[in-house]
C-alpha cells in the first residue's frame, strides 16, 4: 500500500522551533566588481563598433563587412553573460537541522527516474552502479522507488537489473551496517576507497561475479540459461521475440523489487525496482529522451506517485548518501517560495586527467553560470541531478485522471490492475490528442529537451535552486576523445538553436515572462552555436590577410590598437579570474579556453550547418548517444594528457586547417620582422596567429609528431594542406 503525502500536507504538519536555518543564501563578493567592470567594458564595446561603423562608411570591403559580422555577435554574447554576474549567488544547507523541521516518517515520497538507452554505448553495469548507489540513500525504504527506462528495449539491460536486484539485498544491508559513504559498488570496491570492513572481501567477490556475468551476457548479446535462476526471470525474457527490435516492440513493465514484500539479507525493506522499456512503433514520434521521461512520469504515478522526482542520466551515480535530505531543506522550508519547482545539483565529472585537456569539467558553467542563474528566477534543469516536485509537470490539475498530481496509490504495485495501466500509460499511442509534451511533462521539440522545460516552467512561473556541496551529489562520465567532444557539442548546438528561433525563445518569450536578466541568461546559453561566427572569422581572416600583406587592424601607434588590447585582455582576465575563483588552476583554464575554441570551429560550426538545413527541410538531425565505453589504450593516452585523435572524421577539418594557416601565417610574419620589416601595421595579426598557434599545438603534435593510434589520420591532414591552400588562393583574390 503506497499512500505519498503532498508536499504541501508535509508542510503543514511541521511544528515547534524554527530558529535553526535549514539553509542560507548570500551574494558573492565578486558582484559589485562585476557591475562595475561590466561598465566600463561596454563602452569599450561602443567605441569599437562605432569604429567599425565608420570604416565601413569610408569604405566597405570583404574584410570590414566580416568584422562588423564577428564584433557585434561577440559583442551580443558578452552582454547576455553579464546577467550571469549580476546576482552571482551563493547558498549553504544544514541537513543536521531537517530533524527540527520534520520527522523521517513524514518525508515525501521520491521517485527516482533513469534513463539509458543503448547496452553497448551506455554499458549496463554503469547503470546497475547509478541504480545502486541511490537505492541505498539514507531515506526510508518505504518512500523510495527507482525507476528505470530503457529506450534501447533490450533484454541485456533487464538481465543486467534482475541481476543487481539480487546483489542490492546484500548491497543495502552492508551499506546500512557500515554507514559506508560512497554507495557506488565501483567505486567503493576501486584501488582508491581504502575503507575496508569484514564483510567486504564478499561483497566485493559477489559484486565481481554480477560483472562478469552481465559483461558476458553483452559481448556475446545473448543470456545464458545458465544465468537464469526463477520462473519468473524466463518468462519476462521470453518477450523478446524475433519480432522485438528496438524501434518497433510493445511496452514493457518489469517490478524487479517491491517493497514491503522483498527484504535484504538483514530483512530490512527495499526499494522498489522497476524496468521501463516504452513502446517504439515506427508509426509514431519518440521525443528521444523527453519521451522516455514522460513514459517514466507516467508509469510512476500509476504506482507510486511520489510528489518528489530525481532525474538521473545512466552514468551519474550517487556520491553522497544525503543528497536528497540536502534537496528537503529547500522543499520543506516554509519560509521558502511556494513556487520553488526544483533543486539542481552540479554536474562533477570523475576520470578526468589532470590538466582537463579537453575542458570536460565545465566548471565555469557549474561555478560561475549556474551561480548566477540562481540569484535570478533560479538555475535551468542540466538534464540529471535535479530534484522536482511532481506537481511541476501538470501546471493545472491534469485532464488524465490516473495521472492526477495528488492521488494516492492504494494497490500492489504487482497487482494486475496497476500493471495494466502501466503498460497502457507507457504505449506510443497514449500522448495522442493530449497536452503531453506541450503543456504536460518534459517538453518536446527539441534535442536539449531539459534547458527548453527548465525555461517554460520558469516561464509559468516556477522557481529553482541550485544546491551545490562541498562533497559532489553526483559523479558522472565525461568524452575522453575529441570526436565525441566535438560531436557532443554539435548536437547541443543544433538542439539550443530549435529553442533560440522557436516560438518560446528566451530573448524574446522568456526576456517577457521570466524577468530579463533570467531571459538573457537563457538566450546566451541558447545561441551558444553562434560563437562559430567570430571564433571561425578571427581564426581565418586576420592570417590571410597576413600572408597576402593586408593590414586589416589599427598600427601599433593608433590609439584605436589599445582599445582591441583592452576589450582581449578583459574579456580573458575576467574568465580567467573567475575559473580560478572556482577552484581551477590557469593550466586547466587554459585548456578550457582551448577547447572553447576547437568547440566552436568544429561542433558549433557543424551543429549551426545542421540546423540550418534542418531548418529548410535538407536534413532530419537524430539523437545519438554519447559512448561510455572506454578502451584501454585511449583512456591511457587521456590520463597522460595526450589528445585523442584517431578516426578520419570531418569534424577535425575546421581545426587542423586553421591549425596550417595559422603557423604559415605566423612563420610567415617573423620571417619578415628577421628581414627587418617593419611588423607594426600588422602586429595584431600576428599576435592572433601566434595564438592560433600555441592553441594548436596538440594538432600539430597528432599530425606531425605521434605515431600511436589516437595521432591525426594522414588523410586528415592531407585534405587540410590542400583547403589550407584554396583558401589562400581565394583570399589572393578577394583581399
Amino acid at each position: 500500500m503506497y499512500h505519498q503525502p503532498s508536499m504541501s500536507r508535509t508542510n503543514k504538519s511541521m511544528a515547534g522551533s524554527h530558529s535553526l536555518p535549514l539553509h542560507t543564501k548570500k551574494l558573492m563578493a565578486r558582484a559589485g566588481v562585476n557591475r562595475a567592470f561590466a561598465l566600463v567594458y561596454s563602452c569599450a564595446i561602443l567605441a569599437l563598433l562605432y569604429h567599425h561603423f565608420i570604416g565601413l562608411l569610408r569604405s566597405a570591403s570583404m574584410v570590414s563587412i566580416f568584422l562588423l559580422l564577428a564584433d557585434p555577435v561577440l559583442a551580443f554574447i558578452w552582454v547576455t553573460t553579464q546577467a550571469f554576474r549580476i546576482y552571482p549567488t551563493y547558498r549553504r544547507v544544514f541537513v543536521e537541522h531537517l530533524e527540527h523541521y520534520v520527522k523521517e516518517s513524514e518525508y515525501p515520497g521520491l521517485d527516482v527516474l533513469i534513463c539509458t538507452a543503448d547496452p553497448y554505448k551506455e554499458p549496463p553495469m554503469s547503470v546497475v552502479n547509478t541504480a545502486l548507489s541511490v537505492m541505498a540513500y539514507d531515506y526510508p525504504t518505504e518512500k523510495l522507488s527507482i525507476y528505470v527506462s530503457d529506450d534501447g528495449g533490450s533484454k541485456l539491460t533487464l538481465f543486467a537489473f534482475m541481476e543487481a536486484a539480487r546483489f542490492s539485498s546484500h548491497w543495502l544491508a552492508y551499506c546500512r551496517k557500515n554507514k559506508v559513504v560512497e554507495r557506488c559498488p565501483k567505486a567503493h570496491f576501486g584501488s582508491s576507497n581504502t575503507h575496508r570492513f569484514p564483510e567486504t572481501d564478499q561483497l566485493q567477490t559477489m559484486y565481481q561475479s554480477m560483472e562478469e556475468r552481465v559483461e558476458n551476457v553483452v559481448k556475446s548479446g545473448s543470456i545464458s540459461h545458465d544465468y537464469i535462476t526463477k520462473e519468473e526471470e524466463s518468462e519476462a525474457l521470453s518477450r523478446w521475440t524475433e519480432g522485438f527490435l528496438p524501434q518497433n516492440h510493445p511496452p514493457v513493465v518489469q517490478v524487479l523489487l517491491e517493497n514491503g514484500k522483498d527484504k535484504d539479507v538483514s530483512g530490512h525493506g527495499v526499494p522498489n525496482l522497476v524496468y521501463v522499456s516504452r513502446e517504439k512503433s515506427r508509426d509514431s514520434p519518440h521525443h528521444n529522451k523527453a519521451g522516455a521521461l514522460n513514459a517514466l512520469l507516467r508509469v510512476s504515478a500509476t504506482m507510486t506517485n511520489a510528489p518528489l522526482i530525481l532525474t538521473l542520466d545512466s552514468d551519474m551515480y550517487s556520491n553522497d548518501p544525503q543528497t536528497p535530505l540536502r534537496a528537503l531543506c529547500y522543499l520543506l522550508d516554509p519560509s521558502m517560495d511556494p513556487k520553488l519547482g526544483y533543486i539542481q545539483f552540479p554536474q562533477i565529472f570523475h576520470g578526468i586527467n589532470k590538466n582537463d585537456i579537453y575542458g570536460g569539467e565545465m566548471r565555469h558553467i557549474f561555478q560561475a553560470l549556474l551561480p548566477g542563474m540562481d540569484g535570478l528566477a533560479g538555475p535551468m534543469f542540466i538534464g540529471t541531478g535535479c530534484f522536482f516536485q511532481r506537481k511541476v509537470f501538470y501546471g493545472f490539475p491534469s485532464e488524465t485522471p490516473e495521472m492526477y498530481q495528488n492521488r494516492q496509490v492504494s494497490h500492489s504495485i504487482k497487482s494486475r490492475e496497476v500493471l495494466a495501466m502501466t503498460h497502457h500509460v507507457a504505449g506510443c499511442k497514449y500522448e495522442n490528442q493530449t497536452k503531453w509534451g506541450k503543456k504536460i511533462g518534459f517538453r518536446y521539440g527539441t534535442l536539449v529537451e531539459d534547458l527548453y522545460t527548465s525555461c517554460l516552467l520558469q516561464s509559468e512561473g516556477w522557481k529553482s535552486v541550485y544546491c551545490n556541496p562541498k562533497r559532489p551529489a553526483f559523479l558522472g562520465n565525461s568524452p575522453i576523445n575529441l570526436h565525441d567532444f566535438l560531436n557532443q557539442a554539435m548536437r547541443w548546438s543544433v538542439g539550443l538553436l530549435e529553442v533560440a528561433l522557436s516560438k518560446y525563445s528566451p530573448i524574446t518569450y522568456g526576456v517577457r515572462c521570466i524577468n530579463f536578466f533570467s531571459g538573457l541568461c537563457f538566450a546566451h546559453l541558447t545561441f551558444w552555436a553562434i560563437w562559430a561566427i567570430p571564433i571561425t572569422i578571427y581564426a581565418f581572416l586576420p592570417q590571410l590577410a597576413l600572408l597576402n600583406s593586408t593590414s586589416i587592424f589599427p598600427k601599433t601607434s593608433n590609439p584605436w590598437f589599445w582599445v582591441y588590447v583592452a576589450l582581449f585582455l578583459g574579456a580573458y582576465g575576467q574568465e580567467c579570474l573567475e575559473y580560478i575563483l572556482s577552484g581551477g588552476s590557469i593550466q586547466k583554464w587554459w585548456n578550457y579556453q582551448r577547447a572553447w575554441m576547437m568547440r566552436g570551429l568544429s561542433g558549433f560550426t557543424f551543429g549551426l550547418v545542421e540546423f540550418l538545413l534542418k531548418f529548410v527541410g535538407i536534413s532530419s538531425f537524430g539523437f545519438n548517444v554519447t559512448s561510455k565505453v572506454v578502451e584501454e589504450e585511449q583512456s591511457k593516452r587521456y590520463q597522460q594528457g595526450i589528445f585523442e585523435f584517431g578516426v578520419a572524421s570531418p569534424m577535425f577539418l575546421p581545426i587542423t586547417t586553421a591549425a596550417i594557416i595559422n603557423l604559415v601565417a605566423f612563420l610567415s610574419c617573423i620571417a619578415q620582422a628577421w628581414k627587418q620589416r617593419s611588423i607594426e601595421d600588422v602586429f595584431i595579426q600576428m599576435l592572433l596567429a601566434g595564438f592560433g598557434v600555441v592553441n594548436c599545438w596538440p594538432v600539430y603534435e597528432g599530425m606531425v609528431l605521434r605515431t600511436d593510434k589516437g595521432k591525426m589520420p594522414t588523410k586528415i591532414t592531407f585534405i587540410s594542406i590542400i583547403l589550407a591552400w584554396v583558401h589562400y588562393l581565394v583570399s589572393s583574390f578577394a583581399l
